[in-house]
Protein backbone atom coordinates (compact mmCIF):
# COMPACT_ATOMS: atom_id res chain seq x y z
CA UNK A 1 0.00 0.00 0.00
CA UNK A 2 1.37 3.41 -0.97
CA UNK A 3 1.98 5.59 2.07
CA UNK A 4 0.39 9.05 2.18
CA UNK A 5 2.50 12.18 2.21
CA UNK A 6 3.99 13.36 5.50
CA UNK A 7 1.50 15.34 7.55
CA UNK A 8 3.62 15.71 10.72
CA UNK A 9 3.92 19.51 10.47
CA UNK A 10 3.58 22.20 13.16
CA UNK A 11 0.00 23.31 12.46
CA UNK A 12 -3.03 22.64 14.58
CA UNK A 13 -6.23 21.90 12.62
CA UNK A 14 -7.77 25.34 13.20
CA UNK A 15 -4.67 27.26 12.09
CA UNK A 16 -4.27 24.99 9.08
CA UNK A 17 -7.89 25.55 8.02
CA UNK A 18 -7.49 29.32 8.33
CA UNK A 19 -4.29 29.40 6.27
CA UNK A 20 -5.71 26.98 3.70
CA UNK A 21 -8.72 29.26 3.35
CA UNK A 22 -6.41 32.24 2.96
CA UNK A 23 -4.65 30.63 0.01
CA UNK A 24 -8.03 30.02 -1.63
CA UNK A 25 -9.02 33.65 -1.08
CA UNK A 26 -5.77 34.76 -2.73
CA UNK A 27 -6.55 32.85 -5.93
CA UNK A 28 -10.16 34.06 -5.76
CA UNK A 29 -8.78 37.62 -5.83
CA UNK A 30 -6.67 36.66 -8.83
CA UNK A 31 -9.76 35.27 -10.57
CA UNK A 32 -11.68 38.48 -9.92
CA UNK A 33 -8.83 40.47 -11.48
CA UNK A 34 -8.89 38.23 -14.56
CA UNK A 35 -12.65 38.48 -15.09
CA UNK A 36 -12.80 42.23 -14.50
CA UNK A 37 -9.91 43.07 -16.79
CA UNK A 38 -10.59 40.61 -19.63
CA UNK A 39 -11.63 41.84 -23.06
CA UNK A 40 -13.55 38.79 -24.32
CA UNK A 41 -16.97 37.45 -23.41
CA UNK A 42 -15.57 33.90 -23.26
CA UNK A 43 -13.73 34.90 -20.08
CA UNK A 44 -15.76 37.85 -18.80
CA UNK A 45 -19.22 36.37 -19.37
CA UNK A 46 -18.72 32.62 -19.76
CA UNK A 47 -16.07 32.15 -17.02
CA UNK A 48 -13.95 29.86 -19.19
CA UNK A 49 -10.79 30.17 -17.12
CA UNK A 50 -8.98 29.02 -14.00
CA UNK A 51 -6.53 30.54 -11.53
CA UNK A 52 -4.24 28.47 -9.36
CA UNK A 53 -1.37 28.66 -6.91
CA UNK A 54 1.41 26.07 -7.22
CA UNK A 55 4.45 25.35 -5.09
CA UNK A 56 8.04 25.67 -6.34
CA UNK A 57 7.85 22.16 -7.86
CA UNK A 58 4.64 23.14 -9.70
CA UNK A 59 2.39 21.02 -7.47
CA UNK A 60 -1.09 22.38 -6.93
CA UNK A 61 -1.76 24.16 -3.62
CA UNK A 62 -5.02 26.08 -4.13
CA UNK A 63 -7.45 27.03 -6.87
CA UNK A 64 -10.07 29.69 -7.33
CA UNK A 65 -13.63 28.78 -6.37
CA UNK A 66 -15.05 29.16 -9.88
CA UNK A 67 -12.21 27.60 -11.85
CA UNK A 68 -12.98 25.18 -14.67
CA UNK A 69 -12.27 21.74 -13.13
CA UNK A 70 -10.60 20.51 -16.29
CA UNK A 71 -8.14 23.42 -16.27
CA UNK A 72 -7.23 22.90 -12.63
CA UNK A 73 -6.60 19.24 -13.36
CA UNK A 74 -4.07 20.11 -16.07
CA UNK A 75 -2.48 23.29 -14.68
CA UNK A 76 0.24 21.74 -12.54
CA UNK A 77 1.28 19.36 -15.32
CA UNK A 78 1.61 22.26 -17.74
CA UNK A 79 3.80 24.28 -15.35
CA UNK A 80 5.91 21.17 -14.79
CA UNK A 81 6.52 21.23 -18.56
CA UNK A 82 7.58 24.87 -18.14
CA UNK A 83 10.08 23.81 -15.49
CA UNK A 84 11.44 21.07 -17.73
CA UNK A 85 12.15 23.62 -20.44
CA UNK A 86 13.15 26.48 -18.14
CA UNK A 87 14.81 25.00 -15.01
CA UNK A 88 14.03 26.65 -11.68
CA UNK A 89 17.41 28.43 -11.48
CA UNK A 90 16.74 30.25 -14.79
CA UNK A 91 13.52 31.97 -13.69
CA UNK A 92 13.71 35.63 -12.72
CA UNK A 93 11.25 38.15 -11.27
CA UNK A 94 9.10 39.52 -14.08
CA UNK A 95 9.17 36.33 -16.19
CA UNK A 96 5.90 35.24 -17.77
CA UNK A 97 5.79 31.88 -19.58
CA UNK A 98 2.90 30.71 -21.76
CA UNK A 99 1.88 27.82 -23.99
CA UNK A 100 -1.19 26.46 -25.74
CA UNK A 101 0.30 23.06 -26.58
CA UNK A 102 -2.66 20.63 -26.32
CA UNK A 103 -0.57 17.70 -25.03
CA UNK A 104 1.17 19.81 -22.38
CA UNK A 105 -1.92 21.79 -21.46
CA UNK A 106 -5.68 21.64 -21.60
CA UNK A 107 -6.14 19.60 -24.74
CA UNK A 108 -6.70 22.20 -27.45
CA UNK A 109 -5.06 25.33 -28.80
CA UNK A 110 -7.67 27.98 -27.89
CA UNK A 111 -6.66 27.66 -24.21
CA UNK A 112 -3.56 29.60 -23.16
CA UNK A 113 -1.80 28.58 -19.94
CA UNK A 114 0.37 31.16 -18.18
CA UNK A 115 2.65 31.10 -15.13
CA UNK A 116 4.80 33.65 -13.29
CA UNK A 117 7.34 32.91 -10.54
CA UNK A 118 6.99 34.09 -6.95
CA UNK A 119 10.27 34.93 -5.19
CA UNK A 120 10.74 35.56 -1.48
CA UNK A 121 14.14 36.66 -0.20
CA UNK A 122 15.60 35.66 -3.56
CA UNK A 123 14.18 32.12 -3.43
CA UNK A 124 11.64 30.71 -5.85
CA UNK A 125 8.78 29.65 -3.55
CA UNK A 126 5.73 29.34 -5.82
CA UNK A 127 4.09 29.92 -9.18
CA UNK A 128 0.97 31.98 -9.83
CA UNK A 129 -0.70 30.41 -12.84
CA UNK A 130 -3.90 30.56 -14.87
CA UNK A 131 -5.62 29.36 -18.02
CA UNK A 132 -8.01 31.31 -20.23
CA UNK A 133 -9.88 30.32 -23.37
CA UNK A 134 -8.78 32.81 -26.02
CA UNK A 135 -11.54 34.34 -28.19
CA UNK A 136 -9.53 33.31 -31.26
CA UNK A 137 -6.29 31.50 -32.02
CA UNK A 138 -6.28 31.64 -35.82
CA UNK A 139 -6.57 28.68 -38.16
CA UNK A 140 -10.09 27.48 -38.81
CA UNK A 141 -12.59 28.83 -36.30
CA UNK A 142 -13.22 26.65 -33.28
CA UNK A 143 -14.82 23.53 -34.79
CA UNK A 144 -14.78 19.75 -34.80
CA UNK A 145 -14.01 19.15 -38.47
CA UNK A 146 -10.25 19.69 -38.40
CA UNK A 147 -8.11 16.86 -39.72
CA UNK A 148 -4.91 17.56 -37.77
CA UNK A 149 -3.76 19.92 -35.04
CA UNK A 150 -2.00 22.19 -37.54
CA UNK A 151 -5.38 23.38 -38.86
CA UNK A 152 -6.50 24.37 -35.38
CA UNK A 153 -4.63 27.65 -35.08
CA UNK A 154 -1.34 29.09 -33.95
CA UNK A 155 0.72 26.72 -31.82
CA UNK A 156 2.76 28.30 -29.01
CA UNK A 157 5.38 26.08 -27.37
CA UNK A 158 6.50 27.10 -23.86
CA UNK A 159 7.86 30.62 -24.41
CA UNK A 160 8.54 33.72 -22.35
CA UNK A 161 5.88 36.33 -23.04
CA UNK A 162 7.82 38.63 -20.71
CA UNK A 163 11.46 38.14 -19.74
CA UNK A 164 12.51 39.83 -16.49
CA UNK A 165 9.67 42.29 -17.02
CA UNK A 166 10.54 43.04 -20.66
CA UNK A 167 7.82 42.37 -23.23
CA UNK A 168 8.72 39.79 -25.90
CA UNK A 169 7.87 41.90 -28.92
CA UNK A 170 8.47 39.07 -31.39
CA UNK A 171 5.99 36.76 -29.68
CA UNK A 172 3.36 39.49 -29.34
CA UNK A 173 3.70 40.35 -33.03
CA UNK A 174 3.48 36.67 -33.97
CA UNK A 175 0.23 36.25 -32.03
CA UNK A 176 -1.29 39.49 -33.35
CA UNK A 177 -0.53 38.47 -36.93
CA UNK A 178 -2.32 35.12 -36.62
CA UNK A 179 -5.63 35.94 -34.93
CA UNK A 180 -8.84 37.55 -36.15
CA UNK A 181 -9.46 39.52 -32.96
CA UNK A 182 -6.03 40.85 -31.94
CA UNK A 183 -7.39 43.49 -29.55
CA UNK A 184 -9.37 40.91 -27.57
CA UNK A 185 -6.67 38.22 -27.69
CA UNK A 186 -3.86 40.55 -26.57
CA UNK A 187 -6.17 42.22 -24.06
CA UNK A 188 -6.94 38.87 -22.49
CA UNK A 189 -3.24 38.01 -22.31
CA UNK A 190 -2.64 41.20 -20.34
CA UNK A 191 -5.62 40.30 -18.13
CA UNK A 192 -3.97 36.94 -17.42
CA UNK A 193 -0.74 38.73 -16.51
CA UNK A 194 -2.64 41.09 -14.20
CA UNK A 195 -4.36 38.13 -12.56
CA UNK A 196 -1.09 36.27 -11.96
CA UNK A 197 0.53 39.42 -10.60
CA UNK A 198 -2.41 39.94 -8.24
CA UNK A 199 -1.91 36.40 -6.96
CA UNK A 200 1.84 36.95 -6.54
CA UNK A 201 1.42 40.19 -4.58
CA UNK A 202 -1.26 38.83 -2.25
CA UNK A 203 0.75 35.68 -1.60
CA UNK A 204 3.83 37.70 -0.62
CA UNK A 205 1.73 39.84 1.71
CA UNK A 206 0.45 36.65 3.34
CA UNK A 207 3.88 35.04 3.64
CA UNK A 208 5.61 38.15 4.97
CA UNK A 209 2.86 39.23 7.35
CA UNK A 210 2.99 36.40 9.86
CA UNK A 211 4.95 36.22 13.12
CA UNK A 212 6.81 34.02 12.59
CA UNK A 213 6.72 34.05 8.79
CA UNK A 214 4.68 31.37 7.08
CA UNK A 215 6.91 28.79 5.39
CA UNK A 216 5.02 27.95 2.20
CA UNK A 217 6.83 24.66 1.64
CA UNK A 218 5.79 23.48 5.11
CA UNK A 219 2.23 24.72 4.71
CA UNK A 220 2.07 23.18 1.23
CA UNK A 221 3.11 19.75 2.50
CA UNK A 222 0.48 19.99 5.21
CA UNK A 223 -2.46 20.81 2.98
CA UNK A 224 -1.39 18.44 0.22
CA UNK A 225 -0.94 15.69 2.80
CA UNK A 226 -4.33 16.32 4.38
CA UNK A 227 -6.01 16.25 0.97
CA UNK A 228 -4.30 12.97 0.12
CA UNK A 229 -5.29 11.39 3.44
CA UNK A 230 -8.90 12.47 2.96
CA UNK A 231 -9.06 10.90 -0.52
CA UNK A 232 -7.38 7.66 0.59
CA UNK A 233 -9.78 7.39 3.51
CA UNK A 234 -12.75 7.82 1.18
CA UNK A 235 -11.44 5.14 -1.20
CA UNK A 236 -10.72 2.74 1.66
CA UNK A 237 -14.38 2.92 2.66
CA UNK A 238 -15.31 1.23 -0.65
CA UNK A 239 -15.20 -2.54 -1.00
CA UNK A 240 -12.38 -3.81 -3.21
CA UNK A 241 -13.59 -4.84 -6.63
CA UNK A 242 -13.60 -4.35 -10.39
CA UNK A 243 -16.49 -2.60 -12.18
CA UNK A 244 -17.09 -1.95 -15.89
CA UNK A 245 -19.18 0.60 -17.79
CA UNK A 246 -19.13 2.03 -21.27
CA UNK A 247 -20.73 4.83 -23.29
CA UNK A 248 -21.39 5.33 -26.99
CA UNK A 249 -20.68 8.84 -28.30
CA UNK A 250 -22.46 9.92 -31.47
CA UNK A 251 -21.18 8.04 -34.52
CA UNK A 252 -18.36 9.59 -36.53
CA UNK A 253 -17.98 7.60 -39.76
CA UNK A 254 -18.18 4.48 -37.57
CA UNK A 255 -19.64 3.79 -34.11
CA UNK A 256 -17.51 4.96 -31.18
CA UNK A 257 -17.03 3.56 -27.69
CA UNK A 258 -15.60 4.78 -24.39
CA UNK A 259 -14.81 1.81 -22.14
CA UNK A 260 -14.10 2.19 -18.43
CA UNK A 261 -12.81 -0.47 -16.01
CA UNK A 262 -12.68 0.84 -12.44
CA UNK A 263 -10.67 -1.07 -9.85
CA UNK A 264 -10.78 -0.35 -6.12
CA UNK A 265 -7.84 -1.83 -4.20
CA UNK A 266 -7.21 -0.66 -0.65
CA UNK A 267 -6.66 3.08 -0.61
CA UNK A 268 -6.15 3.50 -4.37
CA UNK A 269 -8.52 3.57 -7.29
CA UNK A 270 -7.50 2.81 -10.86
CA UNK A 271 -9.51 3.75 -13.94
CA UNK A 272 -8.48 1.99 -17.13
CA UNK A 273 -9.91 2.99 -20.51
CA UNK A 274 -8.62 0.00 -22.46
CA UNK A 275 -11.23 -0.93 -25.07
CA UNK A 276 -11.95 2.69 -26.04
CA UNK A 277 -12.12 3.39 -29.79
CA UNK A 278 -9.00 4.37 -31.70
CA UNK A 279 -8.35 8.08 -32.19
CA UNK A 280 -10.63 9.81 -34.67
CA UNK A 281 -9.75 11.51 -37.93
CA UNK A 282 -11.69 14.62 -36.87
CA UNK A 283 -11.08 16.96 -33.96
CA UNK A 284 -12.87 15.18 -31.11
CA UNK A 285 -9.80 13.46 -29.63
CA UNK A 286 -9.08 13.97 -25.93
CA UNK A 287 -5.43 14.06 -24.82
CA UNK A 288 -4.29 12.17 -21.72
CA UNK A 289 -3.94 15.33 -19.62
CA UNK A 290 -7.65 15.99 -20.08
CA UNK A 291 -8.64 12.35 -19.56
CA UNK A 292 -6.74 12.32 -16.30
CA UNK A 293 -8.23 15.64 -15.14
CA UNK A 294 -11.86 14.72 -15.81
CA UNK A 295 -11.40 11.29 -14.26
CA UNK A 296 -9.92 12.70 -11.05
CA UNK A 297 -12.64 15.37 -10.91
CA UNK A 298 -15.42 12.79 -11.24
CA UNK A 299 -13.93 10.64 -8.46
CA UNK A 300 -13.38 13.66 -6.22
CA UNK A 301 -17.00 14.85 -6.59
CA UNK A 302 -18.35 11.51 -5.41
CA UNK A 303 -15.86 10.33 -2.81
CA UNK A 304 -14.48 13.50 -1.24
CA UNK A 305 -16.53 16.54 -2.26
CA UNK A 306 -15.80 18.71 0.81
CA UNK A 307 -12.01 18.81 1.06
CA UNK A 308 -10.53 21.64 -1.04
CA UNK A 309 -8.63 19.84 -3.77
CA UNK A 310 -4.95 20.15 -4.60
CA UNK A 311 -2.15 17.87 -5.73
CA UNK A 312 -2.70 15.51 -2.81
CA UNK A 313 -6.28 14.81 -3.89
CA UNK A 314 -5.11 13.22 -7.13
CA UNK A 315 -2.30 10.98 -5.86
CA UNK A 316 -4.51 7.97 -4.94
CA UNK A 317 -6.16 8.01 -8.41
CA UNK A 318 -4.39 6.13 -11.22
CA UNK A 319 -5.54 6.67 -14.80
CA UNK A 320 -4.59 4.57 -17.81
CA UNK A 321 -5.63 5.23 -21.40
CA UNK A 322 -3.87 3.37 -24.22
CA UNK A 323 -2.01 5.53 -26.74
CA UNK A 324 -3.67 6.03 -30.08
CA UNK A 325 -7.21 6.03 -28.68
CA UNK A 326 -9.87 8.71 -28.32
CA UNK A 327 -8.67 9.32 -24.75
CA UNK A 328 -4.92 9.43 -25.49
CA UNK A 329 -4.32 10.42 -29.13
CA UNK A 330 -0.86 10.77 -30.60
CA UNK A 331 0.44 13.98 -32.19
CA UNK A 332 -0.63 15.52 -34.56
CA UNK A 333 -4.18 14.27 -34.00
CA UNK A 334 -6.95 16.89 -34.31
CA UNK A 335 -8.19 17.86 -30.84
CA UNK A 336 -10.09 21.13 -31.28
CA UNK A 337 -13.42 19.80 -29.97
CA UNK A 338 -11.97 17.46 -27.35
CA UNK A 339 -14.85 18.26 -24.97
CA UNK A 340 -17.21 16.20 -27.13
CA UNK A 341 -15.44 13.10 -25.87
CA UNK A 342 -13.95 14.34 -22.58
CA UNK A 343 -17.31 15.19 -21.02
CA UNK A 344 -18.39 11.54 -21.27
CA UNK A 345 -15.72 10.63 -18.73
CA UNK A 346 -17.75 11.47 -15.57
CA UNK A 347 -20.68 9.49 -17.03
CA UNK A 348 -18.64 6.31 -17.44
CA UNK A 349 -16.92 6.73 -14.07
CA UNK A 350 -20.30 7.17 -12.36
CA UNK A 351 -21.75 4.26 -14.29
CA UNK A 352 -19.01 2.05 -12.89
CA UNK A 353 -19.31 3.47 -9.35
CA UNK A 354 -23.10 3.01 -9.43
CA UNK A 355 -22.44 -0.70 -9.08
CA UNK A 356 -20.83 -0.20 -5.68
CA UNK A 357 -22.24 3.09 -4.30
CA UNK A 358 -25.61 3.54 -6.03
CA UNK A 359 -26.77 6.09 -3.47
CA UNK A 360 -23.95 8.54 -4.26
CA UNK A 361 -23.85 8.90 -8.05
CA UNK A 362 -26.04 10.67 -10.58
CA UNK A 363 -27.58 9.52 -13.85
CA UNK A 364 -26.01 10.67 -17.11
CA UNK A 365 -26.22 14.41 -17.76
CA UNK A 366 -26.96 16.33 -20.96
CA UNK A 367 -23.26 16.60 -21.61
CA UNK A 368 -21.12 16.59 -23.67
CA UNK A 369 -22.88 19.83 -24.42
CA UNK A 370 -23.15 21.24 -27.93
CA UNK A 371 -21.08 24.38 -28.48
CA UNK A 372 -21.55 26.73 -31.39
CA UNK A 373 -19.62 29.61 -32.87
CA UNK A 374 -20.73 32.39 -35.21
CA UNK A 375 -17.92 34.18 -37.05
CA UNK A 376 -17.79 36.78 -39.79
CA UNK A 377 -17.94 40.55 -40.17
CA UNK A 378 -20.13 43.11 -38.47
CA UNK A 379 -21.89 45.90 -40.37
CA UNK A 380 -18.89 48.17 -39.74
CA UNK A 381 -16.56 45.65 -41.39
CA UNK A 382 -14.83 44.49 -38.23
CA UNK A 383 -14.37 40.79 -37.53
CA UNK A 384 -16.45 39.11 -34.87
CA UNK A 385 -16.31 35.62 -33.43
CA UNK A 386 -18.94 34.77 -30.86
CA UNK A 387 -18.71 31.55 -28.86
CA UNK A 388 -21.78 30.11 -27.11
CA UNK A 389 -21.34 27.71 -24.19
CA UNK A 390 -24.86 26.63 -23.10
CA UNK A 391 -25.62 23.44 -21.18
CA UNK A 392 -28.31 20.82 -20.95
CA UNK A 393 -29.83 19.18 -17.89
CA UNK A 394 -27.96 17.38 -15.13
CA UNK A 395 -28.69 13.76 -14.36
CA UNK A 396 -31.15 12.94 -11.57
CA UNK A 397 -29.72 12.24 -8.11
CA UNK A 398 -30.49 9.42 -5.67
CA UNK A 399 -32.81 11.65 -3.64
CA UNK A 400 -33.44 14.73 -5.83
CA UNK A 401 -34.32 15.73 -9.36
CA UNK A 402 -31.50 16.75 -11.66
CA UNK A 403 -30.77 20.45 -12.04
CA UNK A 404 -31.97 22.02 -15.28
CA UNK A 405 -29.57 23.77 -17.68
CA UNK A 406 -26.55 23.60 -15.40
CA UNK A 407 -22.87 23.46 -16.27
CA UNK A 408 -21.52 19.98 -15.62
CA UNK A 409 -18.76 18.81 -15.63
CA UNK A 410 -17.61 22.39 -15.95
CA UNK A 411 -18.19 25.88 -14.57
CA UNK A 412 -18.57 27.76 -17.85
CA UNK A 413 -21.80 29.43 -18.94
CA UNK A 414 -23.40 31.06 -21.95
CA UNK A 415 -23.35 34.60 -20.56
CA UNK A 416 -25.67 37.50 -21.27
CA UNK A 417 -27.73 37.34 -24.47
CA UNK A 418 -27.92 41.15 -24.56
CA UNK A 419 -24.14 41.48 -24.58
CA UNK A 420 -23.86 38.85 -27.31
CA UNK A 421 -26.39 40.73 -29.43
CA UNK A 422 -24.44 43.96 -28.91
CA UNK A 423 -21.19 42.38 -30.13
CA UNK A 424 -22.44 40.31 -33.09
CA UNK A 425 -25.12 40.61 -35.82
CA UNK A 426 -27.39 38.15 -34.06
CA UNK A 427 -30.78 38.27 -32.36
CA UNK A 428 -31.68 35.68 -29.74
CA UNK A 429 -35.44 35.18 -30.08
CA UNK A 430 -35.88 32.38 -27.59
CA UNK A 431 -34.06 30.78 -24.67
CA UNK A 432 -36.37 28.42 -22.79
CA UNK A 433 -36.62 25.08 -21.01
CA UNK A 434 -37.80 22.12 -23.09
CA UNK A 435 -40.79 20.33 -21.60
CA UNK A 436 -40.35 16.53 -21.25
CA UNK A 437 -36.59 16.72 -21.92
CA UNK A 438 -35.72 15.55 -18.40
CA UNK A 439 -35.60 11.76 -18.20
CA UNK A 440 -38.61 10.37 -16.32
CA UNK A 441 -37.92 8.62 -13.06
CA UNK A 442 -38.68 8.56 -9.36
CA UNK A 443 -36.40 11.57 -9.57
CA UNK A 444 -36.58 13.40 -12.87
CA UNK A 445 -33.56 14.45 -14.91
CA UNK A 446 -32.84 18.15 -15.30
CA UNK A 447 -34.39 19.78 -18.36
CA UNK A 448 -32.52 20.85 -21.47
CA UNK A 449 -33.05 24.19 -23.17
CA UNK A 450 -33.81 25.61 -26.59
CA UNK A 451 -32.13 28.54 -28.34
CA UNK A 452 -33.57 30.31 -31.38
CA UNK A 453 -31.08 32.71 -32.99
CA UNK A 454 -31.40 34.79 -36.17
CA UNK A 455 -28.57 36.19 -38.28
CA UNK A 456 -29.39 39.85 -38.91
CA UNK A 457 -26.27 41.30 -40.54
CA UNK A 458 -25.82 42.07 -44.23
CA UNK A 459 -23.31 39.27 -44.93
CA UNK A 460 -23.23 35.54 -44.56
CA UNK A 461 -21.61 34.26 -41.39
CA UNK A 462 -19.87 31.02 -40.68
CA UNK A 463 -21.55 28.76 -38.15
CA UNK A 464 -19.54 26.05 -36.44
CA UNK A 465 -21.51 23.43 -34.51
CA UNK A 466 -19.63 21.21 -32.09
CA UNK A 467 -22.53 18.86 -31.49
CA UNK A 468 -23.04 15.79 -29.34
CA UNK A 469 -25.90 13.82 -27.70
CA UNK A 470 -27.81 13.97 -31.00
CA UNK A 471 -27.92 10.17 -31.43
CA UNK A 472 -27.52 8.69 -27.95
CA UNK A 473 -29.49 10.40 -25.16
CA UNK A 474 -28.26 10.54 -21.55
CA UNK A 475 -29.16 7.28 -19.81
CA UNK A 476 -30.99 6.92 -16.54
CA UNK A 477 -30.13 4.71 -13.57
CA UNK A 478 -32.08 1.99 -11.76
CA UNK A 479 -35.19 2.22 -13.93
CA UNK A 480 -34.88 5.92 -14.77
CA UNK A 481 -35.54 6.79 -18.42
CA UNK A 482 -33.27 8.59 -20.87
CA UNK A 483 -33.25 12.37 -21.23
CA UNK A 484 -34.18 14.18 -24.42
CA UNK A 485 -31.84 14.36 -27.41
CA UNK A 486 -29.98 17.43 -28.63
CA UNK A 487 -30.51 18.80 -32.15
CA UNK A 488 -29.52 21.64 -34.47
CA UNK A 489 -31.67 22.88 -37.38
CA UNK A 490 -31.94 25.90 -39.70
CA UNK A 491 -35.36 27.36 -40.54
CA UNK A 492 -34.36 27.43 -44.22
CA UNK A 493 -34.02 23.67 -44.15
CA UNK A 494 -30.38 23.75 -45.15
CA UNK A 495 -28.52 20.81 -43.62
CA UNK A 496 -26.16 21.37 -40.68
CA UNK A 497 -23.11 19.25 -40.07
CA UNK A 498 -23.29 18.56 -36.31
CA UNK A 499 -19.49 18.49 -36.22
CA UNK A 500 -18.66 20.97 -38.97
CA UNK A 501 -19.10 24.43 -40.41
CA UNK A 502 -22.01 25.88 -42.36
CA UNK A 503 -22.46 29.24 -44.14
CA UNK A 504 -25.61 30.92 -42.79
CA UNK A 505 -27.37 33.65 -44.75
CA UNK A 506 -28.86 36.82 -43.23
CA UNK A 507 -32.41 36.18 -42.11
CA UNK A 508 -31.90 32.49 -41.47
CA UNK A 509 -32.80 31.19 -38.02
CA UNK A 510 -30.92 28.56 -36.04
CA UNK A 511 -32.71 26.38 -33.49
CA UNK A 512 -30.56 24.48 -31.02
CA UNK A 513 -31.99 22.05 -28.50
CA UNK A 514 -29.95 20.73 -25.58
CA UNK A 515 -30.25 17.29 -24.04
CA UNK A 516 -31.95 16.68 -20.71
CA UNK A 517 -30.47 14.54 -17.94
CA UNK A 518 -31.37 10.91 -17.34
CA UNK A 519 -33.84 9.91 -14.63
CA UNK A 520 -33.16 7.95 -11.43
CA UNK A 521 -35.48 5.18 -10.26
CA UNK A 522 -38.80 3.92 -11.63
CA UNK A 523 -41.14 6.71 -12.89
CA UNK A 524 -44.16 5.03 -11.28
CA UNK A 525 -42.55 5.70 -7.88
CA UNK A 526 -42.48 9.47 -8.38
CA UNK A 527 -44.23 11.36 -5.59
CA UNK A 528 -47.67 12.65 -6.72
CA UNK A 529 -46.96 16.15 -5.41
CA UNK A 530 -43.69 16.29 -7.40
CA UNK A 531 -45.51 15.24 -10.57
CA UNK A 532 -48.27 17.80 -9.98
CA UNK A 533 -45.57 20.45 -9.63
CA UNK A 534 -44.06 19.33 -12.95
CA UNK A 535 -47.42 19.52 -14.69
CA UNK A 536 -48.29 22.90 -13.21
CA UNK A 537 -44.98 24.37 -14.40
CA UNK A 538 -45.08 22.61 -17.80
CA UNK A 539 -41.89 20.68 -17.10
CA UNK A 540 -43.75 17.48 -17.97
CA UNK A 541 -46.62 17.23 -20.45
CA UNK A 542 -49.98 15.58 -19.59
CA UNK A 543 -49.22 12.90 -22.19
CA UNK A 544 -45.93 11.88 -20.58
CA UNK A 545 -47.49 12.08 -17.12
CA UNK A 546 -50.20 9.68 -18.22
CA UNK A 547 -48.20 7.28 -20.40
CA UNK A 548 -44.95 7.02 -18.44
CA UNK A 549 -45.72 8.13 -14.89
CA UNK A 550 -49.19 6.55 -14.82
CA UNK A 551 -50.80 9.83 -13.68
CA UNK A 552 -54.54 10.02 -14.25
Amino acid sequence: MEQPSDTSVPYDPVSLEIMWGKLTSIVDEAAAALVRSSFSTIVRESNDYCCGLLDAQARSLAESSYSIPLFMGTLSRTVQHFLAQFPAETWRPGDVVITNDPWMGTGHRPDITMAIPVFLDGRLVAFAANVAHSPDIGGIIWSADSRDVFEEGLGIPPMRLFEAGERNEHLFRMIEANVRLPDQVIGDLYAQVASAETCRQHLLTFLEGGTPRVELNVLGKAIQGRAEVAMRKAITALPDGIHYYEAAPDDLDTPLRIACTLTVAGDTIEIDYTGTSVQATRGINCVWNVTNAYTAYAVKCVLDPETPKNEGSYLPIVVNAPEGTLLNPTFPAPVNARGLIAQYIPAVVYGALAQVIPDRVIAESGSPSTRFVFAGRRRDGRHFSQIFLPWGGMGARPAKDGISVIAFPSNSGVGSMEIIEALAPLVVWRKALISDSGGPGKYRGGLGQEFVIEVVGKDEVQLSVLGERMQHPPRGLFGGHTGGLASATLKSGRPIDPKGRTQVRPGDVLTLRYAGGGGYGEPKERAPLALEHDLRNELVSPEVAREIYGHG
